[in-house]
């Protein structure tokens, strides 16, 4: 059997199992924003409300992952249902749902591509870029590459501010942006009018911690030693999409806030499948049809490590060492 014949017996869809994980999300999201309002104004004390924060912040990635699925119109059996949800999930992702849909895309088209990095959600350097690059662009990049950066900083400005007006907004239409803005203005209003500044506190709060744990996802989706990238006419598109992109193992409560999402290499080769089938195809694959080892806690925080692509070797490197010859790239 083939890894595509295989990744196809899951790609059926469920209107019952997408609706329960779309409306199931959307209560505990809306049951933590509540719980952590009720903390604070009951024990006067902010961090009363972390452990909700935590759950709503989960919460909201799964809601990202599941508009995600509606991008790729997995979630449920018809277009026009992943569709409508997909609009009704941008305002809780905080991602306008056409544009994403179109960038993603992008991003799957281009995936593993050398000549296509702008499509990339971590904008990867190649060594030799490095080696060649003014000491201006190389700080720029150590601060972009820095997970204090990346993970912190990175995470508000995308969700707060870059999607706002995403890329290819002119492309998409700027109507569905503008209308997104205003129902999510709208949003945060009725928000602050049912429990006030503590009501965004806890929202924006989790919204925070939500952009922290997505860019962690994003980074170790195609940012490992093994991953995948080249040059046409050498560019493997099976490859980029199995061996460009992570298997995570980080734990089943970890698949359950993130919608499964870390299996992210059958995802890439086969974004039919819906994410409530894809932990299960990666419990049942052979084998002999696994492209690489999954990757868990301590190799996942490893990577992070990692910032270069050297072409010659084909593996993700550290920055190479002040002082080190050209062609070596030990670890700093």
């Amino acid at each position: 059997m083939t890894i595509r014949e295989f990744t196809k017996a899951y790609t059926g869809k469920s209107d019952l199992r997408g609706a329960l994980s779309l409306f199931g999300t959307l209560a505990v999201y809306l049951a933590a924003l509540t719980l952590g309002v009720w903390a604070v104004q009951a024990t006067g004390q902010p961090l009363a409300a972390v452990p909700a924060v935590v759950v709503l912040a989960f919460a909201s990635v799964r809601l990202y992952v599941l508009q995600h699925d509606c991008g790729h119109a997995s979630l449920f059996a018809t277009r026009r249902w992943n569709d409508w949800a997909g609009y009704l999930l941008s305002v809780f992702s905080l991602t306008p749902f056409r544009v994403m849909q179109y960038n993603h895309n992008l991003h799957h088209a281009y995936l593993g591509n050398l000549d296509h990095r702008e499509t990339t959600e971590v904008y990867t350097m190649t060594l030799r870029e490095w080696q060649a690059a003014p000491w201006h662009r190389r700080l720029w990049y150590r601060l972009y590459r820095n997970p204090l950066v990346m993970l912190s900083l990175g995470g508000v400005y995308t969700y707060f501010i870059a999607y706002r007006w995403p890329r290819n907004t002119g492309r998409v239409g700027a109507a569905g942006v503008i209308a997104h803005n205003l129902m999510l203005a709208g949003y945060v209003a009725v928000v602050y009018l049912a429990a006030g500044w503590t009501g965004l506190g806890v929202l924006g709060s989790s919204a925070v911690l939500a952009g922290v744990i997505g860019v962690f996802l994003v980074y170790l989706q195609h940012n490992f030693e093994d991953t995948y990238w080249d040059r046409k006419p050498d560019l493997d598109f099976r490859r980029a999409a199995l061996e460009g992109s992570s298997s995570l193992d980080l734990g089943w409560w970890w698949d359950l806030g993130t919608g499964n999402i870390a299996y992210h290499d059958l995802h890439h080769f086969n974004p039919s499948i819906p994410s409530y089938n894809l932990r299960r195809c990666q419990k049942a694959l052979p084998p002999d049809l696994q492209s690489h080892d999954v990757i868990r806690w301590p190799e996942a925080l490893a990577s992070f490590r990692l910032k270069l692509w050297d072409e010659d070797t084909g593996k993700l490197v550290p920055f190479p060492r002040a002082g080190a010859s050209q062609g070596a790239v030990p670890a700093e």
